[in-house]
């Protein structure tokens, strides 16, 4: 008698198995919740070795093979209702013991044909034979939609050895979860369901929650200036979904395709991939936890790159610097403020008319002297290359790449030229050997001038003046066959940011083996963090974008984000031009007039904390790249099963450091509310408490190493004090490691470091603190020892000794630690109530300053969900239809949404005064929400805008509009100026291509606009007749609205005209229209 699973026979129904030697078996056939009948046909969401569909034959036949051939398998599984069922069979076959089982159930199958099925397709119906195999680990699965597609799949560029992907190993375990494969019009659609209570992460850079359940995402790298909580496509593409389930322990998925892939979480528990390719997807567990899904990811597609340790310090970046002579002196003014920092960036204005790899000859005229004065002075200089190349005779890279063929060609075999800042360029095609090589030769040779770090930016790539904000996609990359060939960009676009990004790491590696290279890459995909850091892109000084970094930074979970990561670590409140400096190391003004008005102590304050956790975050570093755990991870890892961890956003963890701090304006890091995981967590600071400083808290049973305050990572010296602040767990104990080398080049590959594990213990009332053991070649530096240990409330009693022996000191008794607890907290509280918050955001001008931290209003209600600013225009920044997930207008706040003006010239009075809210209605009059705002515009006349959904259509959204008279002079005869009532709606475009504008004029033409047209004007008989609609052919959704069409860049505006003529009390203008 054979059975995977025979204690379990007992009360469920049994079915007859055959051997293929006659032998009769029994096998247990389990009712499971997981199951669900579609047509008849039983879908298993998750597959266990005891779990077969109910009432049906199986066959059990016993082969003799090898076990190293491994384990295929395809299941039966559906992913829609609609699709015919008939009779289907599917075949797992599983290696145990050298021998191979084969599961053979029976169940429904659709023979709906489908459109064309891309790469290696046979002609499938709507649903087919899926096939598995296990790869990499235990645990880890590869599913297909067919042996054919199997064979034809695209080779791996995520993967850091592709070749992992196509060999399957041999296990006993079997998938739990079964993805169920369709394919429609051409498109290949996954789907896999997970339990209810089912949380979802992940999906790479995205903006908005942290907790991505209920959205959906478009992998699509995009230049996307200014974007908002709405936005679906930033600066790179990661398709993969952190799934935690109920009971704590996480599934990883991961779509492996470089095209445009959709990202569907919007149905509860259904994580569902979209793609117009062949694509295998890979699953990660379950695991116990969600870092153990980490870890295995990060063994297929590599880890971070090991970083130089001065690029952990602060780093100084703005929108360029003007001369060599401004560089020089921003970095004196550093030191002689004893303001922390070890890097200052060159933006593109160094290069001799944006032609990259050259200087201009007057403000740079001898970088390399620049440089090393910055060295001197204990500074780094990193530079930014794009890739857009001037196409310009006489330009020597140029002249050079023409001569080596590496231009990105046309569909026609010529090379592309689209505009980016140096006007008509030409693109690298970075899928060829031939050309990385090409790039890394020009990098190598501008290495020689003092370049410390390359900066690649543009490189989604971002082209100018096009609707889709980069080159065609049917541009044509001679793709190496190991990368999947001959291609058109839209196979190539994803990954274009992360192959430039290698080139340039191997450059860098070429001019210098023995230093490591420093590499920042605004484009990226799944397996960039192999060779560059990355950073959350040309975002916003609000309060918005300073919510929504946070969330992506504990997103990227397998990217470097030295750059986000470490600008916001310890800063908190107050968004001016100092603040963004810091929290996001990127700014938009100039660093003068900050460090004039900036409140310094603070500023100091937040970035001696940074260098004080040195030796902890370069800890963490040596771990992610050698282990693959995490250097910053969100608060719920820290205890996966808590629910109330789940949507924490406003604080993230630094291994065993919680580091919260408070997004409001209005409230400091103190007045936040801090959810903090169950178990041991002791507050603590340096001296230094702050409202506008993060609070930091250290776990217990954890000991983190912690460095000296200093100006530059280059001032540490190995021999200096070493301190260790420890948090001890319910049983008295604590552990933490601190890794120790020469902070650059790669002699720790050969042994060259020092290990070190910490231990704490109490006993008998006395704490000893030992080294358990060491790994590394390096001897231990002749040093102090200062130990601080946390008892809670603040309070820390420390003892002093020498590294490698150890410590021991005495543990003060309860009614002494409640004493020093009282007082510890009377002085904080003191020391808060004093305390002098940063001025917020004054020193900014415009629209731009104080406004943009209010909170916009929001409306929710039927099909709709809307946020409108009041003061800056009355402007709607966001309309989200929840029916079709999809976020129609683009806005960046200050700019675009939904915009109203008073005359016929753009941006006229109406588009930016601040309105006041007259009323806002809930339920009433037969609205179900309603808001109506006024703006004074001048000359006796008011804006007045009321939004309104209604009770009676949920699917209607109404926006009335007026010009009203109010107090019009009696010289001009009771009428005002001439004013004339535009609605001005930018809408984003997810599928730029794909997008057309529909209508019926009032002369009963029918009109069908795309973005080729470019701006047209509509008068008279041509207007539309009722309403237009702007309809998005590829995700089969439409928008239905004197009608002016305007295509911009992944977007288009739809503008409604009134007539143009003064206005009294009694003949007011007036537009209303509905969604």
């Amino acid at each position: 008698m054979l059975s995977p699973r025979t204690a379990n026979r007992d009360r469920h129904s049994t079915e007859e198995l055959q051997l293929s030697s006659s032998l009769e078996v029994e096998f247990n056939v389990r009712h499971h919740k997981s199951f669900r009948k579609l047509d008849g046909f039983a879908l298993a969401t998750s597959l266990d070795t005891s779990i077969l569909f109910p009432r049906q034959r199986a066959i059990l036949s016993l082969v003799n093979k090898k076990t190293a051939e491994g384990c295929i398998a395809s299941s039966s599984s559906r992913s829609s209702a609609r699709c015919r069922s008939r009779r289907r069979r599917s075949i797992v076959e599983c290696s145990s013991s050298g021998w191979s089982w084969s599961w053979i159930w029976r169940g429904g199958r659709s023979d709906k044909p489908t459109m064309d099925q891309g790469k290696g397709s046979e002609g499938y119906g709507a649903a087919g034979a899926m096939v598995f195999e296990p790869i990499l680990e235990e645990g880890v699965f590869r599913f297909d939609f067919s042996e054919a597609d199997r064979a034809a799949a695209f080779p791996s560029l995520s993967f850091a050895d592709p070749n992992v992907r196509e060999a399957p190993i041999a296990v006993r375990r079997v998938p739990e979860y079964v993805p169920a494969f369709e394919r429609r019009r051409g498109q290949q659609m996954v789907m896999i369901q997970f339990p209810s209570g089912t949380s979802f992460y992940g999906t790479g850079e995205v903006s908005g929650r942290l907790e991505r359940t209920g959205n959906r995402i478009f992998s699509w790298n995009t230049d996307a200036w200014g974007y908002g909580p709405g936005t679906t496509s930033l600066y790179q593409s990661h398709p993969w979904v952190l799934a935690v389930l109920p009971d704590g322990k996480a599934l990883g998925v991961l779509a492996d395709t470089t095209r445009r892939c959709e990202i569907d979480l919007r149905n509860a528990s259904t994580m569902k991939f979209v793609s117009d390719a062949v694509y295998p997807i890979i699953t990660f567990g379950p695991f116990d936890s969600p870092t153990e899904v980490l870890t295995s990811l990060s063994r297929a597609i590599g880890t971070v790159f090991m970083p130089p340790k001065w690029s952990l310090g602060y780093h100084q970046c703005r929108w360029s610097y003007e001369s060599d002579v401004e560089v020089l002196e921003i970095a004196r003014t550093f030191r002689e403020k004893g303001i922390p920092c070890d890097v200052i960036w060159m933006d593109i204005d160094y290069m001799d008319g944006f032609r990259c790899f050259t200087f201009d000859k007057e403000r740079f005229s001898d970088p390399k002297s620049m440089v090393n004065d910055l060295h001197a002075s204990g500074f780094n200089a990193i530079w930014m290359l794009d890739p857009g190349i001037k196409s310009e005779e006489g330009y020597f890279v140029y002249e050079s790449g023409s001569e080596n063929d590496v231009w990105i060609k046309k569909a026609d075999g010529k090379p592309y030229v689209g505009e980016v800042w140096p006007g008509p360029c030409v693109f690298p095609d970075f899928t060829q050997q031939s050309t990385r090589l090409w790039w890394a030769e020009l990098v190598k040779d501008f290495i020689s001038n003092g370049v410390d770090g390359i900066w690649n930016d543009m490189n989604e790539p971002a082209v100018f003046k096009t609707v889709t904000k980069t080159m065609p996609e049917s541009n044509i990359h001679r793709g190496d066959a190991n990368f999947g060939g001959c291609q058109n960009h839209s196979h190539y676009h994803n990954v274009y940011g992360m192959l430039m990004a290698r080139s340039t790491y191997e450059g860098m590696k070429m001019a210098n083996s023995n230093k490591r290279p420093f590499v920042l890459t605004r484009a990226g995909f799944i397996g960039s963090q192999r060779y560059a850091a990355t950073w959350t892109g040309d975002n916003l000084s609000n309060w918005e974008h300073l919510h929504m970094s946070l969330g992506l930074v504990a997103s990227h979970y397998q990217d470097q984000i030295l750059v986000d990561l470490l600008g916001m670590l310890l800063r908190n409140s107050s968004v001016d031009g100092w603040d963004l400096r810091h929290f996001f190391r990127f700014a938009v003004d100039t660093l003068k007039k900050a460090l004039q008005t900036m409140n310094h102590d603070v500023c100091r304050l937040a970035l001696l904390r940074r260098y004080r956790l040195l030796p902890h975050i370069y800890t963490l570093f040596y771990m992610a790249h050698t282990k693959g755990t995490l250097v910053a991870a969100p608060t719920f890892f820290a205890d996966p099963k808590d629910p109330r961890l789940r949507k924490v956003e406003n604080s993230f963890l630094l291994g065993p450091l919680l580091i919260c701090a408070s997004t409001e304006p209005d409230q400091g890091s103190h007045e936040c509310s801090t959810v903090l995981p169950e178990g041991v967590w002791l507050c603590f600071d340096f001296g230094d408490p702050h409202p506008d400083l993060p609070s930091m808290f250290l776990r217990g049973g954890s000991i983190i190493p912690v460095g000296h305050p200093l100006q530059h990572v280059g001032e540490a010296n190995p021999t200096d004090e070493l301190s260790l602040f420890v948090a001890l767990d319910e049983n008295g104990k604590a552990a933490g490691v601190l890794y120790e080398d020469d902070g650059d080049g790669y002699g720790y590959t050969q042994g060259d470091y020092l290990l070190t594990y910490y231990t704490a213990e109490i006993a008998s009332s006395v704490l000893t603190v030992k080294v358990l053991k060491s790994e590394g070649s390096w001897k231990r530096p002749q040093r102090a020892l200062h130990v601080k240990l946390l008892l809670g409330g603040g309070v820390m009693i420390d003892a002093r000794g020498v590294d490698g022996e150890e410590l021991h000191f005495k543990i003060p008794s309860k009614s002494e630690v409640s004493k020093l607890v009282a007082a510890s907290e009377n002085k904080y509280n003191k020391h808060m109530e004093n305390a002098k918050h940063i001025p917020d955001v004054d020193g900014l001008s415009g629209q731009k300053g104080i406004e943009l931290s209010k909170v916009p209003v929001e409306l929710k209600s039927g099909d709709w969900e809307l946020k409108v600013v009041p003061w800056i225009g009355g402007r709607i920044i966001s309309m989200m239809h929840h029916p079709s997930g999809t976020q129609w207008l683009h806005s960046r706040i200050e700019i675009n949404g939904y915009e109203e003006y008073s005359g016929t010239e753009y941006r006229s009075a109406g588009c930016s005064e601040e309105y006041k809210v007259v009323r806002r209605n809930l339920e009433q009059a037969g609205e179900e929400e309603s808001l109506c705002m006024e703006g004074d515009i001048g000359g006796g006349l008011v804006f007045q805008r009321q939004i309104s959904t209604f009770k009676e259509d949920p699917k209607v959204l109404r926006i009335d509009s007026n010009i009203i008279a109010r107090s019009v002079g009696a010289g001009s005869g009771g009428f005002s100026r001439l004013v004339c009532l535009r609605a001005h709606p930018t809408f984003t475009l997810l599928h730029p291509t794909e997008v057309l504008v529909a209508f019926n004029s009032v002369d009963g033409l029918k009109h069908e606009i795309f973005h080729e047209s470019g701006e047209l004007s509509f008068e008279g008989d041509h207007r539309p007749n009722g309403e237009w609609m702007l309809v998005d052919r590829c995700a089969g959704v439409a928008l239905v609205k004197k009608c002016l069409v305007h295509w911009g860049t992944g977007t288009v505006n739809l503008e409604l005209w009134s007539e143009e003529r003064p206005v009294s009390e009694d003949t007011p203008l007036t537009i209303c229209h509905e969604y």
